[in-house]
């Protein structure tokens, strides 16, 4: 088949890849404009146009499927269009354009988590499993049926960095088989069953971390807030960023009080410590947590302060 190809981050990669090494043919690839990156805000093209032109397929970019985008890709005379993580809608006509509409890889076990962050929002709710889902692209919101899912075991250290890229690899694999299917006519897609829930952009303020819930709570919330929007918590007022923790050993602190206990930095949550690893305090760089300490000059301080 004539395949077009959507998608921007790095999760899109490995399917891309896939796809481009596969029995049918990229046609055209979009993505978003170059964005400008780092400190001296350099523009930068995303990681799927600079693998696009690595690969040297057609590149559109464009930061909304208008009318002009629309045109292009048409021209294109795609039987297939394929997305993973563009970060735009696919509107009509240009969702009726190919020949076969518009398939999608989304990052969950639909209809759980139907939105733009749903490998965040699986960890922060503490799910176990999660997984990925190919379906049919339709103007409802992630809504189309279901041509096949993968289930995934959540590590319980896992980010949700760690955890999509992973998930970005096994997905690539369930796209490739999806797009075979269809190209031999065998794909069967099924509706959606259960109660659908929702995964919204994260803000910043989603990042904030609450020591005085349970621990485990508090470290599903900074699993899925890292690396993006990042987990945090205030100091003396000072933003802190938590870039590592894990659980911590039992010890005798209050909710929210940080101290020093042996070589570890813990917090008190409502039922034990977390060791904070690594973090950033406001203005400086990344740094181990006893260094960070050592600067308080305190016997404790609490988080949230």
């Amino acid at each position: 088949m004539r395949i077009v190809f959507a998608g921007t981050p790095e999760p899109a990669l490995p399917s891309l890849r896939r796809l481009a090494a596969s029995r049918h043919e990229i046609v055209g690839v979009v993505t978003r404009r170059d964005a400008p990156l780092g400190r001296k805000r350099v523009l930068t093209p995303s990681p799927v146009a600079a693998l696009a032109a690595e690969l040297g397929l057609p590149v559109l970019k464009t930061d909304r499927l208008d009318a002009a985008a629309t045109e292009t890709i048409t021209s294109w005379s795609a039987d297939l269009g394929v997305i993973v993580a563009y970060g735009g809608l696919v509107r009509e006509p240009l969702l009726s354009a190919p020949r076969h509409g518009w398939i999608n890889l989304h990052f969950s076990l639909l209809p759980a988590w139907r939105g733009a962050a749903p490998v965040q929002h699986s960890l922060i709710a503490g799910d176990r499993i999660t997984g990925v889902s190919v379906f049919q692209l339709v103007p409802e919101l992630d809504a189309g049926d279901v041509f096949a899912q993968t289930r995934h075991p959540v590590d319980r250290g896992a980010t949700a960095g760690d955890l999509l890229a992973g998930l970005a690899d096994l997905g690539a694999d369930t796209l490739s088989d999806v797009v075979d299917a269809i190209a031999d006519g065998t794909a069967i897609a099924v509706p959606q069953t259960g109660e659908p829930t929702l995964a919204p952009k994260l803000t910043l303020a989603d990042g904030l971390l609450d020591f005085a819930l349970p621990a485990d709570t508090v470290l599903d919330r900074f699993r899925g807030t890292t690396p993006e929007p990042g987990a945090h918590t205030t100091v003396v007022g000072q933003r802190l960023k938590v870039l590592a923790a894990r659980r911590g050993p039992d010890a005798s602190l209050a909710p929210r009080e940080i101290r020093l206990v042996g070589k570890e930095v813990l917090v008190g949550t409502a039922d034990g410590t977390i060791s904070l690893l690594s973090v950033q305090p406001a203005g400086r760089g990344a740094m181990p947590a006893p260094d960070w300490w050592r600067g308080q000059r305190a016997d404790s301080v609490e988080a949230g302060s």
